[in-house]
């Protein structure tokens, strides 16, 4: 990014080539959108606004889905700032939105924490997939990320989580991290968690047993058939594992898997995704 635009932005250059808040002592302000439609015979995209960090991009597909991708323009989030990602799939539309990279929160100039807020919402007869690559929580960093998530009673949805606890030989920031989903109005999943200093016992047996990759992935949709019993998958303690179990307020599955790897929690998720598929 040049600095002409990191300072349109509101970021311009430190002086070790980093970027900095510039005029704002507390934070970028950003929101970006995303409407998906369906004009009876494949989906459009009617409203893509990009904002601050959040560049949109339309991913050309064969099919009758529209495809997002969502390239980071400067460095976020860091210390301070609030960013919004509206994602809406009206009725009938399929979308499928996924980011260039991983996203990487930062230490900021101020302690305050950065919010990440996902806001996703799926129309009658919707199919929505949100598939991004991991948020690393590197050190000194504090954020909460929220996903609030509105579903039709028809619609379908595909939500993955993946979270890098701290980047090689560092401690993780401050990560808190909350999915509150509703399904035709009713409340179908509010799970909150949290990770580095000052949460106790984040990393200890009961919790990531000192793995640094964990994430989820929600599965809703009215075809699936959901009276099964949890489910634990991978190999063991040391090369991590999953747990796949239905939701009670609804046709969906959730799968929780911790890991060493970013590579071997994708690997699990896929396997839980795969799973969740068979019956």
């Amino acid at each position: 990014m040049s600095p002409a635009s990191q300072l349109a932005a509101g970021r311009v250059p430190a002086a070790g080539g980093g970027p900095e808040p510039a005029g704002h002592p507390h934070g970028v302000r950003a929101t970006a959108r995303i409407r998906a439609a369906h004009n009876g015979r494949v989906t459009t995209l009617p409203q893509l606004h990009s904002d601050g960090p959040f560049h949109l991009r339309r991913v050309r597909t064969d099919g009758h889905a529209a495809t997002v991708g969502i390239i980071g323009a400067m460095s976020a989030p860091l210390g301070g700032d609030r960013l919004t990602l509206n994602i809406t799939a009206e009725d009938r539309a399929e979308l499928e939105v996924t980011t260039a990279a991983a996203t990487l929160a930062l230490r900021g100039p101020t302690t305050d924490p950065a919010t990440y807020d996902v806001r996703l919402t799926a129309g009658e007869h919707a199919h929505l997939r949100w598939l991004p690559h991991p948020l690393i929580s590197a050190a000194g960093s504090n954020l909460r990320q929220t996903y609030t998530v509105e579903l039709a009673a028809t619609s379908r949805l595909l939500l993955r989580e993946e979270q890098l606890l701290g980047r090689a030989d560092e401690e993780p920031g401050h990560l808190v991290s909350r999915i509150l989903v509703h399904r035709a109005g009713r409340p179908l999943l509010d799970q909150h968690t949290a990770y580095g200093a000052p949460e106790p016992g984040w990393d200890g047996p009961a919790i990531l047993n000192e793995h640094r990759a964990t994430g989820q992935l929600l599965l809703v949709d009215p075809r699936l058939d959901v009276r099964r019993d949890p489910v634990l998958l991978g190999k063991g303690t040391k090369e991590g594992c999953a747990i796949l179990a239905p939701l009670a307020g609804g046709p969906a599955l959730l799968a929780t898997a911790v890991a060493p790897t970013t590579s071997t929690l994708r690997e699990l998720l896929d396997e839980a995704h795969a799973h969740a598929l068979a019956r």
